[in-house]
């Protein structure tokens, strides 16, 4: 539970948005696809006759849809290994099972506003007014959201709405396609970096300590809420589908960037040594495994976020800028 936590924090600090930042562009779809869908086709980097395939990763996805990719399934027929998402987490340092069972009190309330302070009296009057509406359609009757700080309500709220909207998480599609390495005898290489808590409950301790910056991440989410929930599923289903002209053009007002500056820069976070340094570290342990992967094996398939495969400071274009012939799908 407690490690759970504290990677979960760690995660949401290093989160990135998925597209670009702007407001929506696509006409709204009320019905997001369902039954059997691939998603995209497989970005081709290579080098002579060396090749790593790249499947864009994407979440939120429709719930109904059932993934299956034929060309990621021959890809990994002909593949040495595949490379996981890059990652970022925590990791802990427990001595024996009973710093775990005494740390566990200390978890509780981790959460909640300081003071047993309310959401309605830590965000101002006029953004929780409109936090109202859009909690009562997506949350209902819970009232122990109320006493949790602003980015943990936005959380909750945020997760509600994508789940009534007929949304999930992209795990089931990255779970799949790790079983179909496994099956095939692939070689399977995680990508992940952390930062070591040698104590655990001290840093629980701290955390509820510690004030967040967090009313522009609450009132950003409530932001896309109230505009973006239609276009989401334009943006799933285009990833469905796999139509990258529509996956290039659509953008949204994302919420992602305040979020994360709120846990960023927190005394908290910049407390935990080598935290100021877990994205860099990510992002070249991800490109020394890709060309370790170009240069040793005949053919790899990697796991990467579709932000860092379009955006033009992301992985992909790093590895084409050391010289790696890039080539999209059609």
């Amino acid at each position: 539970m407690l490690p759970r936590l504290l990677s979960t924090v760690c995660l949401v600090v290093l989160a990135a948005p998925a597209w670009s930042q702007s407001e929506p562009v696509a006409e709204p779809e009320k019905i997001v696809v369902v039954g059997q869908r691939p998603g995209p086709g497989l970005w081709k980097v290579s080098k002579d006759d060396r090749v790593l395939w790249i499947f864009g990763t994407y979440s939120p996805l429709p719930t109904k849809m059932e993934w299956r990719s034929r060309q990621v399934e021959s890809v990994l027929s002909h593949s040495q290994e595949l490379l996981g998402l890059p990652s970022a987490g925590v990791s802990v340092g427990w001595s024996d099972s009973l710093n775990l069972l005494t740390a566990l009190p200390f978890v509780i309330g981790v959460k909640k506003n300081a003071d047993g302070a309310s959401l309605q009296q830590v965000v101002p009057a006029d953004v929780y007014a409109r936090w109202t509406p859009l909690k009562e359609r997506y949350i209902g009757a819970d009232s122990g959201v109320e006493s949790e700080r602003p980015i943990f309500a936005a959380q909750e709220l945020f997760s509600k709405a994508l789940k009534q909207s007929g949304l999930g998480s992209d795990r089931d599609v990255i779970n799949n396609i790790q079983k179909m390495a496994k099956d095939k005898g692939v070689k399977y290489t995680p990508v992940s970096v952390s930062v070591r808590l040698d104590n655990p409950r001290g840093a629980v301790r701290d955390f509820k300590k510690t004030t967040l910056d967090d009313l522009d991440c609450f009132s950003k989410t409530i932001d896309r809420l109230e505009v973006d929930v239609d276009a989401m599923r334009v943006r799933a289903n285009a990833w469905a589908i796999g139509d990258i002209d529509t996956m290039r053009t659509l953008t949204y007002p994302d919420q992602e960037q305040a979020c994360t500056a709120a846990f960023t820069n927190s005394s908290w976070v910049k407390s935990l040594k080598g935290a100021e340094s877990l994205d860099q570290r990510r992002r070249e342990l991800w490109l020394a495994a890709a060309e370790k992967s170009l240069a040793t094996n005949k053919s790899t398939l990697a796991l990467l976020p579709v932000s860092q495969i379009m955006n033009p400071s992301g992985l992909v274009a790093a590895l084409q800028a050391k010289g790696y012939l890039v080539e999209q799908p059609e």
